[in-house]
């Protein structure tokens, strides 16, 4: 059903009073939502601990298959943590004003997602506590790290990515937690003192603001190509049939813009409806990220059909013989759901009135997340399973340890989304009263 378009409350007082009105005290509902995402996270740490305890033989990981569950969801919520960047940096420099509404809950979902992603290398690695292995940092070990592992890559890409959208998302909530700070009157007051770091609103702090924001974006924008480019590499400088190959960072990049902004219609839409946000979050907002989620789904599409092109043109028996068993192999159920989600399924969103419709939307959203996990469960699945020589040719399937992880990744990630909620205001209030201003006049 489409919800109706509302306009903006008529004075700044009622758009604070809306829009903090989320951080009153919580429901039923959301302490058990809270609970119910807590036990799922403390299922996958005690599955981690049991993988720690007997080893990595838990897990379905064996020859030739030693990249599985963990790097492929460790690719997925690098790809989700895209969204944020692209809606608050590159949309600000193009002065998109739609963006002001989503952009807080976008940049959330950055963040919690980077740090999602941050875990499963570690995961992956078997041995967890050896991680400062792979730091570049002077040491009597007299052992210093392979630059051309492409696990150091990720861990340059993944830890300025961090760095740049935890900067990004402090500095935007900063007027914000100033008029939090004066609303609460519970503990919180105390922690918003503190994080507000003297803001006043003087004209003086908004020209510094407004300077810090800019030159952010300005840092982050090359971010969004750079990020997952370089977790394109992982594979793309491997000589396995179907990952040796140029088409991989612009590939992984539309991929990841496609993922980020389907989970940011995932988590607003029922935001907008539990708080009572459809002034904020409005018909227009969805229709765009609809538009959004067009273009990306045409780029993906288009790059599927070219890779089987590729390797039909290349006249290379390997690299044909990997994508048709991409196809019709072992792994076809992935593959074909791959395709359904990520290309049949978004096609109706070329027409209005489902971009607005707001229960279409999420459910097509959900298809998305579904289907970009399942394109990079094959891309590693089917090319390591499936090399060269015929007899170490294998097939790999999660085992729970790994389901449940996975699990409790995508718990993790709304535990701290609900938890932000209640904490800090999920939409950001000096920039919708800058739209209300420009609306009034």
């Amino acid at each position: 059903m489409a919800a109706a378009t509302e306009p903006l409350p008529a004075s700044p007082d009622a758009i604070n009073d809306d829009i903090l009105r989320v951080l009153e005290p919580p429901s039923k509902t959301y302490v058990l939502g809270v609970l119910f995402c807590g036990a799922l996270v403390a299922c996958g740490v005690s599955a981690f601990l049991y993988q720690v305890y007997w080893g990595f033989g838990v897990t379905g990981l064996n020859h030739p298959v030693m990249w599985g569950l963990y790097i492929t969801t460790f690719v997925f919520w690098v790809g989700i943590a895209h969204a944020g960047t692209l809606i608050s940096a590159i949309l600000f420099l193009f002065r998109a004003k739609w963006r002001n509404a989503v952009n807080r809950g976008a940049e959330a979902l950055t963040v919690f997602s980077v740090l999602t992603a941050a875990l499963f290398p570690l995961l992956h690695l078997g041995r967890a506590w050896k991680f400062y292995f792979i730091l570049p940092y002077p040491n009597q070990r007299g052992l210093w790290v392979n630059f051309k592992s492409p696990l150091l890559w990720d861990v340059f890409a993944i830890g300025t990515y961090t760095i740049i959208s935890i900067l990004f998302f402090i500095v935007g909530l900063i007027p914000d937690i100033g008029a939090a700070r004066d609303r609460v009157r519970d503990w919180r007051r105390h922690l918003y003192r503190v994080l507000a770091m003297g803001w006043r609103g003087t004209s003086e702090q908004w020209r510094a603001h407004s300077r810090s924001v800019l030159h952010l974006s300005g840092l982050a924008t090359p971010l969004v190509l750079s990020v997952h480019s370089v977790v394109s590499w992982d594979f793309a400088t491997s000589v396995v049939p179907g990952w040796h190959t140029t088409i991989f960072a612009p590939y992984f990049v539309a991929g990841a813009i496609f993922s980020g902004i389907a989970m940011v219609i995932t988590i607003l839409i029922p935001v907008r409806q539990a708080f009572g946000l459809q002034a904020y979050l409005r018909d227009v907002h969805f229709d765009n990220m609809g538009k959004l989620i067009l273009i990306t789904s045409s780029i993906v599409g288009y790059a599927y059909g070219m890779e089987y092109f590729m390797a039909w043109y290349s006249a290379n028996p390997y690299e044909q013989m990997s994508f048709w068993y991409r196809g019709f192999g072992h792994y076809w159920w992935a593959t074909w759901t791959m395709i359904i989600c990520n290309v049949i399924v978004p096609l109706p969103l070329w027409f209005k009135r489902m971009r607005v419709n707001l229960a279409f939307m999420w459910i097509v959203s959900i298809f998305i997340n579904i289907g970009m996990w399942f394109e990079r469960f094959v891309i590693i699945m089917t090319s390591l399973s499936h090399e060269y020589d015929p007899a170490a040719w294998g097939y790999y399937f999660p085992s729970w340890v790994e389901w449940t992880i996975l699990v409790a990744s995508v718990a993790f990630v709304l535990f701290l989304f609900l938890i932000f909620l209640r904490m800090f205001p999920v939409i950001a209030i000096q920039e919708v009263k800058e739209l209300h201003y420009e609306e009034a006049h």
